[in-house]
């Protein structure tokens, strides 16, 4: 599996709790067998918490590990709403693949520092 398809499966164990433009909260899956698969794709939420954060149109990332969520400003300018839903379906609508674009884009940063 390359890098771009396990921040895929890591993306589409979540789900989006609440969203309005602009800001968007995830939740992910509390399954044993989804945090199971995170542990087995070497991508943390640590990793995706700055690898959020480094994505251009993204002003603010707050990580709750506990309650499984991580809430997320953005400019809906540069990133449409309708991406993170398409993105969370795996649907390849242009804006789920740009949005997935520049989190692998940012990615590789966030797992060196």
């Amino acid at each position: 599996m390359d890098g771009i398809e396990a921040l895929r499966r890591c993306i589409a164990l979540a789900g989006i709790a609440h969203q309005m433009p602009g800001r968007v909260r995830l939740k992910l899956d509390a399954g044993a067998k989804a945090l199971r698969r995170i542990g087995t794709s070497g991508i943390g939420p640590e990793h995706l918490g700055r690898a959020l954060e480094a994505v251009a149109g993204i002003r603010r990332v707050h990580l709750n590990k506990l309650a499984r969520s991580v809430t997320i400003e953005y400019d809906n300018r540069v990133i449409p709403d309708a991406a993170w839903l398409d993105l969370l379906a795996g649907q390849a609508s242009p804006e789920a693949t740009g949005l997935l674009n520049r989190l692998w884009e940012a990615y590789p940063q966030a797992i060196i520092t």
